[in-house]
């Protein structure tokens, strides 16, 4: 039995989705916790960026914020602050993914190629204005936010959607919106669309060509 066909049953495997849908209804509920009991300062922005990053990574994502995004952490770093850009985009190129996905499958009848196109163009969407939105509520003006977006992101999420669009591909090959793998390969692709993109954003802030969220600790409301 290949990689392909093994990551397939295993995805569909109930005990599979049962224990992963705990996991991030638990991982949910300690994030919305944790930033209404101990973290309610941080920006109302940041609330959705790691909503939806949980979400779609359940506790992967949690330990990322509990390590890079809450305003109690001992220092900051590169590595706490790429964690910490990485899932700005990510929140919005995973919502935008689905987005896509959904419509070309479910709405337009896409095959493959007219899939992959009108995902990745939503997905771009998503994380570039999740990525300015918070560049904003930090001072940075709207031009100079926009501008600044697109130069220090894309090539983050042209990674993160290689990564993302191909793994769903390659696992839910064909199968439409009624079948179980047409969901759990699309958040299984997201996923690794997140690993793959943040060494891409160690480089980009470690060279300067992004300068990353600033820590939480001097983020206020």
């Amino acid at each position: 039995m290949g990689v392909q066909q093994t990551l397939q049953n295993f995805l569909t495997n109930p005990m599979y989705l049962a224990t992963w849908g705990g996991l991030v209804a638990l991982s949910l509920s300690v994030l919305i916790w944790d930033l209404r009991k101990n973290n309610s300062e941080l920006p109302s922005l940041m609330n959705f960026v790691w909503g939806f990053t949980v979400l779609y990574s359940g506790p992967i994502a949690l330990a990322g914020y509990w390590w890079s995004g809450r305003t109690q952490i001992d220092h900051d770093s590169l590595w706490r602050k790429s964690f910490r850009s990485v899932s700005h985009c990510y929140s919005g190129c995973g919502t935008g993914e689905i987005l896509g996905v959904s419509i070309a499958v479910g709405l337009l009848a896409f095959k493959t190629t007219g899939t992959i196109l009108l995902s990745f163009t939503l997905a771009y969407l998503g994380g570039y204005l999740l990525t300015v939105g918070p560049l904003m509520q930090e001072g940075v003006g709207l031009n100079e936010a926009l501008k600044d977006a697109f130069y220090s992101e894309t090539a983050s999420i042209t990674v993160m959607e290689i990564v993302a669009i191909g793994t769903d591909v390659w696992l839910a090959g064909e199968a439409g919106m009624g079948e179980i793998l047409f969901w759990t390969a699309l958040v299984f692709s997201l996923t690794m669309g997140l690993i793959a993109a943040y060494p891409v954003n160690l480089v980009l802030i470690h060279f300067g060509v992004k300068e990353g969220m600033m820590n939480p600790a001097e983020m206020s409301a």
